[in-house]
């Protein structure tokens, strides 16, 4: 039964998707025109529709073009042209995403420059302990290594297995 709905409503979507892609260029014309009429008026009245972008030297509402970024000059100049706020030009948002953006990158910088010199400049607790401990085993074991071989020698001794030097070695400069 609900393979059956299923198989029912995939073409009744279908059909609806259809219908919603062909009245898109329609519905774009529309809202082209609604920024047209608000030619010669106020920016608010004009920015009011999302598509709509406020061209302050002429006073123009136009549709804003989605294909580019920016607007291009044969529509309007960055320094008059308003879209969203009218507060708010092209020209000083420009400005200050790259002044905001130029901030936070060199902050990024000093922060990573900081920190790696930090952490290189001076060891950590950790590895001062570690190298003190291995210090203090090694001084350890040189300690046991020298008594090891005195008792050894002194066994040698006892039982006569202490080789003497050779006299007649060869002689070395």
């Amino acid at each position: 039964m609900a393979l059956a709905l299923r198989l029912c409503a995939a073409p009744a979507l279908t059909l609806a998707l259809a219908l919603a892609l062909a009245l898109l260029p329609a519905a774009a014309q529309d809202m082209a025109a609604d920024c047209h009429q608000y030619t010669n008026r106020s920016c608010e009245e004009c920015l009011k529709n999302v598509t709509c972008l406020w061209c302050a030297s002429s006073g123009r509402c136009v549709e804003y073009p989605v294909r580019r970024v920016l607007p291009p000059a044969d529509l309007c100049e960055l320094r008059s042209a308003h879209w969203g706020v009218c507060w708010v030009n092209f020209e000083a948002l420009i400005i200050a995403m790259s002044v905001v953006g130029g901030t936070i990158l060199i902050m990024l910088g000093v922060c990573c420059c900081c920190c790696c010199k930090k952490k290189s400049k001076k060891p950590d607790k950790d590895d001062e302990r570690a190298a003190r401990e291995r210090e203090k085993r090694r001084v350890r074991q040189e300690e046991r290594r020298a008594e090891m071989k005195s008792r050894h020698d002194e066994i040698r001794r006892k039982y006569g297995l202490f080789k003497e030097e050779n006299p007649y070695a060869k002689f070395e400069n």
